[in-house]
């Protein structure tokens, strides 16, 4: 227990001046933006003196340098600044954004895993008879559909199915109801889930048979164990320790892709916020919604790098 401690402080040490690296390399690209920010919001008719105004208000007058000190210690606070268009807290609209987008993401995750799980283990029990051919045909044509594609396909086939029971757009907190948030969601989550789950299956499969080839397995079913046990108790728990960390990845590029989905589907998700960052030329809220979906990814891989470790006790000797 000492020594996953001991691991965990020194992973969370390293995380640090990662962070920081990428704040700081994200705010460098926006800050050394040649859009102007003054112009964006007053327009091309302004003034100089309106322009001095504004980036004199806005600290966009300030050396960079102590620009991005101010920007850390109030992201040290919880302040990520003001947006330039609407001169409103960009905490705040991110934090009425973050939970659709990570509400989203984990209802892909999790259909992704289910669909990973099943086809992988079906091809690998299966392995090069029909349920395998069909289960890699089914992998290779769901990795090869792009998220938005299938999104606008989604919407075209399923959203009229039940008079609407599957809507297309907006969105419903579980606060006030949990099943039409579940409608709302299952669209957008679904053309999350298809392309990483059909990719994690293929990972899923190829560590379940050699999980399968090994000498204990033959010797185990020798013994008289149904493979149902075997499998259950020990095929599956060691196979699934590679998909695990390649989850992890997966989990980063989901939070990524639903930005896209989020704006297929009006939803008010991190998504919504940066085509309206881009829209308005609005370099404060781009900057906190990447700098946040950026943190986001690294935090994801982090955790899952951990329970890799947790369940794989042999790995903590090499670390």
């Amino acid at each position: 227990m000492d020594a996953f401690l001991g691991i965990i402080l020194r992973r969370l040490s390293a995380l640090i001046p990662l962070m920081l690296g990428i704040i700081l390399f994200i705010f460098l690209v926006m800050a050394l933006s040649p859009n102007d920010a003054a112009l964006s919001v007053l327009g091309d008719q302004a003034t100089p003196e309106q322009i001095a105004a504004f980036n004199q208000v806005n600290g966009l007058d300030q050396p960079l340098l102590v620009r991005y000190a101010d920007y850390l210690w109030g992201l040290l606070h919880g302040d990520l600044g003001q947006t330039f268009s609407l001169n409103a807290p960009i905490t705040g609209i991110i934090g009425d954004a973050l939970p659709v987008t990570l509400q989203l993401t984990a209802l892909g995750v999790g259909l992704a895993v289910v669909l990973a799980l099943v086809l992988g283990i079906t091809g690998a029990l299966y392995r090069d008879r029909w349920p395998d051919q069909v289960m890699r045909l089914v992998s290779m044509a769901g990795i090869s559909i792009p998220s938005f594609w299938l999104a606008i396909l989604l919407i075209q086939r399923l959203s009229t199915i039940g008079g609407g029971s599957l809507p297309s757009g907006h969105y419903v907190a579980p606060s006030e109801s949990v099943g039409q948030w579940f409608q709302h969601l299952i669209l957008p989550a679904m053309a999350l889930a298809v392309p990483t789950g059909c990719a994690l299956a293929r990972v899923v499969r190829t560590s379940m048979v050699e999980e399968l080839d090994r000498d204990y397995v033959r010797t185990a079913i020798g013994a008289g164990l149904p493979p149902v046990v075997v499998v259950g108790r020990n095929v599956l728990r060691n196979a699934l320790l590679t998909p695990l960390t390649v989850l992890g990845l997966q989990v980063g590029y989901l939070i990524g892709g639903a930005v896209i989905i989020e704006t297929i589907f009006t939803l008010p998700g991190m998504g919504t916020q940066i085509m309206s960052a881009v829209q308005q030329n609005d370099i404060g809220l781009a900057r906190g919604v990447v700098i946040t979906i950026a943190l986001g990814f690294v935090v994801v891989n982090l955790v899952v790098d951990l329970l890799y470790l947790a369940a794989n006790p042999r790995m903590r000797g090499a670390h």
